[in-house]
């Protein structure tokens, strides 16, 4: 039987949640990209306020950010959580997850590129196809970071201490 961990003050339960927090923040931002990506994608038409130049660019941005956040993760932050997370470990789950969405990110990517270019012309069906390829290991990924970081999994690792430690 797993002895149950005492409860923690409201400062406590902010500093273990801080990672948790900050990535929920970030991923929060991932996902409204996308939504307004996929649903214009969906609907065939672009939102009323958005040229094809900004649609095109927002797409631009969120392969950026994404790859970009990606790599932080990869280099900064999951080493020092895979010391002790087996969740952040090399082959493990969340680290083959970024493989299998930069699969159809980087697709996405030179669709929209070409598409900016003047190479092929932007067609929301061909786009959303793209999108289906990784969409669903993407919304899997952004939660299951998120609950990897949530106070209660971050305390079965680290102590008070070492949390304040931690990058990000």
């Amino acid at each position: 039987m797993v002895e149950a961990l005492p409860p923690l003050s409201r400062e406590d339960r902010d500093t273990y949640g801080r990672m948790g927090t900050t990535m929920e923040w970030f991923h929060n931002n991932f996902r409204n990209t996308w939504k307004v990506l996929y649903g214009a994608c969906s609907s065939g038409k672009r939102p009323a306020n958005m040229s094809i130049r900004q649609f095109l660019n927002t797409g631009s941005e969120f392969a950026y950010h994404l790859t970009m956040h990606h790599t932080i993760e990869e280099q900064h932050i999951f080493p020092v959580l895979a010391q002790r997370m087996p969740a952040f470990k090399k082959e493990l789950e969340l680290l083959t997850q970024h493989k299998q969405i930069h699969n159809g990110l980087d697709k996405f990517e030179a669709y929209v590129d070409d598409c900016k270019a003047g190479k092929r012309d932007m067609r929301m069906d061909e786009l959303k196809e793209i999108m289906d390829s990784f969409g669903t290991v993407l919304w899997a990924h952004l939660q299951d970071e998120v609950d990897q970081l949530s106070v209660e999994n971050m305390r079965k690792y680290w102590s008070l201490d070492e949390v304040r430690r931690l990058p990000m």
